[in-house]
């Protein structure tokens, strides 16, 4: 159903394989950091703002010095690569959810149960517009395995039920992947369009991206899904063709052409996700030089991640919507906290329980930028029923990310939606309960995460007493983030209260010795 154009009209030409607090007081120069956050979108009124590419006037440089721009054609092949077919039906689509309940056996899910999967899956129905749940119907199954997933008897039921509602345009079941035989023949018994979990999703991932590298993502994403339905496809086309396994003298059948675009289509998908690999990269190397502390923020999908820097950042360009995997393309917030140490926030693709394998593989790219942060912030929604799930999900994928166990040991734990859960207190000491729309504990949360920014960095707060009359002053301007001066009467000098960090310490003994 969904095989490449290219194999099914041979004629057209082929993929090709491609490519918010105050200032110091005006007397001293602006700190170093403040003049590195300018260098990103300017800040909307609430406060300091975002970027998804980094510096708005200049594009990143090569170590060399030399431009990194896209290749010429890059962009125009790498759309060519992002047209396809549509996955889903447009239009309204009344959905029958089929919910395959594993009672025993290995199979069987843990820590949740089944209303709580299927209100899960309605809500992926509901994020894709004009769909919507009008049956749901929850099925026991011992072997969910097997080619028709169900036993006979309730297998039976099932099609009676379906072929007996005529106001369901299509079925989803709450399934991870199909695979091709059991799609055909389910399709054939209810006589309508089956869809598991990895097409809903991922039409969904489709419709939220926005920048080339998550469309890209997507279209990686998508490869297994087009493979699947290779045999099917190509078997209706030859039964068209009067049985004819070879095009046009070629030497090559039908099949074996779609598997060759595929590949070269993988390929170039591939060769341009590796391109904006290495911007990014130049990015962070940008970030590092800086000394900007990066605050990598993860959870699992819809826990409010996108309100709690909005929060902490106070950017009103932001929109944060409750749905699911609203945020896709990775974006980088510029805020501050209390001590005036400018900081970056990482708002990061959602997770999901029961996520299909290859789309979390096919962000890797994307989450790289998890790896190379100095603190991880865990979002959890804890007035969800499934919060102890939620929780176990996100950390085996940070796990399968192979982050540095430091990394893992220091995340900071933060309970969002407590205003839903009346006299919540946090059990553990390292998490902190939070409103993230209403602002509650929002300032406990700010001493947490400057906090733990300090430790992590290698920042501490000194007292440096310096000449007046000299540069120190304005180096530790440029160099750290200086909290207070105190003029020394008489002395020419003045205390100065600073947060440092322990290689631009050394540089300023260094530099200005006693």
């Amino acid at each position: 159903m969904w095989a490449l154009r290219a194999a099914v009209r041979p004629l057209l030409p082929r993929s090709r394989a491609c490519r918010g607090l105050p200032t110091p007081r005006a007397a001293p120069p602006q700190p170093r950091h403040s003049r590195a956050l300018a260098a990103f979108r300017p800040w909307g009124p609430g406060g300091p703002g975002s970027e998804r590419w980094g510096p708005r006037t200049e594009a990143p440089k090569s170590p060399a010095g030399e431009d990194e721009g896209d290749p010429e054609g890059a962009e125009e092949e790498e759309e060519e690569l992002l047209r396809r077919d549509p996955l889903l039906p447009s239009g309204t689509q009344r959905v029958c959810l089929v919910h395959p309940d594993v009672k025993w056996g290995a199979g069987k899910p843990q820590l949740t149960r089944a209303e709580w999967q299927v209100a899960e899956a309605a809500a992926l129905v509901r994020s894709l517009d004009g769909w919507s749940v009008v049956l749901t119907l929850v099925v026991p199954t011992k072997t969910p395995e097997r080619k028709l997933i169900f036993g006979r008897g309730n297998l039976e039921r099932l099609t009676e039920t379906i072929r007996g509602a005529a106001d369901i345009t299509c079925v989803f079941l709450n399934l991870e992947r199909m695979a091709a035989p059991t799609k055909k023949e389910l399709e054939a018994a209810w006589g309508i369009q089956v869809f598991d979990r990895f097409t809903i999703v991922l039409h969904i991932f489709r419709a939220h991206a926005r920048t080339r590298e998550a469309r890209l993502q997507v279209a990686l994403a998508e490869l297994p899904l087009l493979r699947s339905g290779l045999k099917s496809d190509i078997t209706q086309w030859d039964r068209q063709r009067g049985g004819s396994r070879y095009i046009l003298g070629s030497g090559e059948s039908a099949r074996q052409v779609q598997q060759r675009e595929l590949r070269e289509k993988e390929a170039g998908i591939r060769k341009a996700l590796e391109r904006l690999r290495r911007k990014r990269q130049l990015l962070r190397q940008q970030r590092a030089r800086r000394e900007l502390p990066v605050v990598s923020v993860v959870g699992y999908t819809n826990c409010g991640k996108t309100t709690l820097i909005q929060a902490l950042t106070g950017d009103q360009a932001m929109q944060p919507q409750d749905r699911l995997f609203a945020t896709l393309d990775v974006t980088v917030h510029a805020g501050w906290l209390p001590s005036r140490l400018p900081v970056l926030y990482v708002d990061t693709v959602g997770f999901l329980s029961q996520l299909p394998h290859g789309l979390l593989e096919s962000f890797t790219a994307t989450l790289e930028d998890v790896a190379h942060s100095d603190l991880i912030v865990h979002v959890r929604d804890v007035s969800h029923p499934e919060t102890e799930l939620q929780k176990a999900s996100v950390l085996s994928a940070l796990q399968g990310l192979h982050l540095p166990s430091s990394l893992l040991d220091s995340m900071l734990e933060v309970h969002n939606k407590v205003d839903l859960v009346p006299g919540y207190s946090p059990s553990g000491p390292s998490a902190v309960a939070v409103s993230a729309l209403l602002g509650h504990g929002l300032e406990e949360l700010k001493a947490g995460l400057e906090a733990a920014i300090l430790r992590a960095t290698g920042r501490h707060m000194v007292t440096l007493r310096v000449g007046l009359q000299g540069a120190q002053l304005s180096w530790l301007h440029r160099e750290a983030t200086v909290q207070q001066v105190h003029v020394v009467p008489g002395a020419q000098a003045a205390d100065v209260d600073v947060i440092i960090s322990d290689s631009a310490h050394r540089r300023f003994r260094k530099l200005f010795p006693e």
